[in-house]
């Protein structure tokens, strides 16, 4: 019996940019002036995993790899081009999340995310107006699809594995909760969040 939802935030609760769905970096060079494969490149390829578990610091390690790379710009100036830009919430499923817990369900957000962007979500987004609350990978010290962020989130909710449905865009996460012994849904958009919770209640 489902007791309580999980549910990924970027690609099934957020998705691109809130002006067109388009991804983050579309048009970053004309923007800010910095080229999105230079960063994945300098940044994301090398560093992110270690800022994504809570190992660093966002700003402080994206400003020290610009600084190493001699890129002009600002990691603040990054970030907040990032998390502005990374920030459209399909509604229908904010919709669906409220219907949810008005029947007593408890939704969390399990999600591998780093200290700051987790605060914006619940925060400027207001998304924790939303939810019972966040799971993410920085606090948990493990990103999905290791067994440890699945295990944190068991300890941090309460809830057990077979309590829980898990809902992800990402077939690895899905294939890891699912080791985890958590029902695990494979989110491709082709049913909503109600329809998704109802087929899998009792």
């Amino acid at each position: 019996m489902t007791k309580c939802i999980m549910l990924d935030v970027d690609g099934v609760l957020i998705s691109g940019r809130p002006t067109d769905g388009q991804f983050w970096t579309h048009t970053m060079k004309d923007d800010i002036g910095l080229d999105p494969s230079v960063l994945v490149n300098a940044f994301f390829k090398e560093h992110w995993a270690s800022v994504v578990t809570g190992q660093s610091d966002l700003i402080p390690t994206l400003a020290a790899c610009l600084k190493r790379h001699g890129l002009d710009i600002e990691a603040e100036e990054i970030v907040a081009y990032w998390f502005a830009n990374d920030a459209r919430i399909i509604e229908d499923m904010v919709s669906d999340i409220s219907d949810i817990r008005s029947n007593g369900i408890p939704v969390f957000l399990a999600t591998n995310q780093d200290h700051q962007r987790a605060a914006y979500i619940m925060e400027t987004l207001e998304l924790g107006m939303k939810v019972d609350g966040i799971i993410y990978s920085a606090i948990a010290k493990a990103q999905k699809p290791e067994a440890a962020f699945f295990q944190f989130a068991e300890q941090s909710s309460g809830f057990s594995g077979t309590d829980i449905l898990f809902i992800d865009d990402t077939l690895a996460n899905i294939e890891g909760a699912a080791r985890a012994g958590w029902n695990a849904v494979h989110w491709n958009g082709s049913n909503s969040l109600a329809e998704i919770v109802t087929e899998h209640s009792p």
